[in-house]
């Protein structure tokens, strides 16, 4: 599955507030290594290299569209991005916080994984990862229903994960507190307010829908894509805007965790 830097920062304005909801509540002070797990294309990276300039500060993503796209701008002396597959990752010993935002819903097993990092962070480091918790919401069943057609299924059964892709908060509290961490789980639903016509589509296509394009033809994709705004319009009407443009309510639940070693 190939991924679009471009894409992916078009609704940079709501992707980026849970970052910063979530990196807000990690008070170290002076860190010597920050990690970044699932860093994208990088500018929130780079804003935890500003924020703490003596840290080595790495940015990991799996994506070498991504990692290229990071390298190519301009960044702190501090910051250094790498290709890094999360799933078969370790952080190294000295690491003073990780971070992970908006990646783990992408791998199977991701609560397994996070046991074995938080067994591997020394005493004082922190933890904060943030994932979406929207699969059951119509953006996401609507489409794994689509996918799960007699049009669809023969090229894209088992595609998509399910709704079970992300625990609860519950889940990742009790993970965390057998770890030895003191922690704060929390969930916030943003009501983001998205303009033009079919945004929720433009939405999923920086995101979710890239495994379903990279199982289809162009024309394929196309009409997928078509079959999707017609489904998705309906769940999220739109409305008009005080100087006329066509706005949608789009709700976004977000899960987060933070977490301190004791």
């Amino acid at each position: 599955m190939k991924w679009d830097p471009e894409k992916y920062v078009q609704f940079a304005d709501h992707r980026d507030r849970p970052f910063f909801d979530l990196t807000s509540r990690v008070t170290a002070i002076d860190p010597t290594l920050v990690v970044d797990l699932g860093c994208g294309p990088g500018p929130l990276t780079r804003s935890l290299a500003e924020r703490w300039p003596d840290a080595r500060v790495v940015g990991l993503d799996s994506s070498d569209e991504m990692v290229q796209k990071a390298c190519s701008a301009q960044h702190p002396p501090n910051l250094e991005f790498e290709l890094a597959d999360a799933s078969s990752w370790m952080p190294d010993p000295n690491t003073d916080v990780l971070v992970s935002n908006a990646m783990l819903q992408w791998i199977p097993g991701h609560r397994e994984l996070m046991v074995k990092w938080l067994g591997a962070l020394k005493p004082g480091s922190w933890f904060a990862v943030q994932v979406p918790g929207n699969f059951s919401s119509p953006s996401h069943a609507l489409m794994r229903e689509l996918a799960d057609s007699e049009r669809w299924a023969p090229k894209l059964a088992g595609v998509l994960r399910h709704d079970d892709a992300v625990g609860e908060p519950e889940d990742y509290l009790k993970i965390l507190l057998a770890a030895g961490f003191e922690t704060d789980v929390w969930e916030t639903t943003y009501g983001q307010v998205l303009a033009g016509k079919d945004p929720v589509l433009e939405w999923v296509r920086g995101t979710a829908l890239r495994p379903v394009l990279a199982k289809l033809n162009r024309e394929e994709s196309e009409e997928f894509e078509s079959d999707y705004a017609r489904l998705v319009a309906r769940a999220y009407p739109p409305f008009e805007g005080v100087n006329g443009e066509s706005l949608t309510m789009f709700p976004f639940r977000r899960i987060f965790m933070v977490g301190r070693k004791r």
